[in-house]
């Protein structure tokens, strides 16, 4: 809640002016979070999915989509329709308060975290975070935890280039790898 407001308050002046815009509803801004994981074993074990599915109802606060395959693939004995993966879409106040969450209280319990890479948007100014594991989130106990799962977050904005995107989450508090100057 207190991320929206001081975006609409202090962060979209901030970004006109260092943008350039002129209109501040041209101001980029977060659309909404994806939050994905592609499920291991989901074809050898369906328990696998059910899991994921409560694992990502407690660190999003939404019910997640089972996805399905797209097309069989016979070297992962893969049909077609057969459940591999959630999927959580976040907007409004659920995508504030998991953004917040992410960044004030997950990315600083990785293990040697320095900050997330520049590189990973998209060229339209969205950016993807792969995490290596889910038990980093505070609503998940480490020792519950049987498997090691990864987890991909998705940031969809109103950027039109990767500038404008960096420049946004840099605003809202993204903690972004500060840049060893070259001599």
């Amino acid at each position: 809640m207190e991320l929206k407001n001081r975006y609409k308050k202090e962060i979209v002046t901030l970004l006109q002016k260092n943008l350039g815009i002129k209109n501040s509803a041209a101001v980029p801004k977060i659309i909404k979070i994806v939050v994905n994981v592609g499920v291991k074993d989901a074809v050898s074990d369906k328990k696998n999915i059910e899991r994921m599915v409560q694992v990502m109802s407690q660190i999003t606060g939404q019910k997640p989509k089972v996805t399905k395959a797209k097309k069989a693939i016979a070297g992962f004995k893969l049909r077609q329709g057969d459940p591999i993966g959630v999927v959580v879409t976040l907007r409004g106040e659920r995508m504030y308060g998991f953004f917040d969450k992410l960044v004030k209280i997950v990315l600083p319990r990785i293990k040697d975290f320095r900050g997330v890479k520049r590189t990973s948007f998209d060229g339209s100014g969205n950016y993807t975070l792969g995490l290596h594991e889910y038990s980093v989130f505070p609503e998940i106990d480490p020792g519950s935890v049987d498997r090691l799962q990864g987890i991909e977050v998705v940031i969809v904005t109103t950027a039109r280039t990767n500038t404008e995107g960096v420049a946004l989450l840099e605003s809202i508090g993204m903690p972004f790898v500060k840049e060893v100057s070259k001599k």
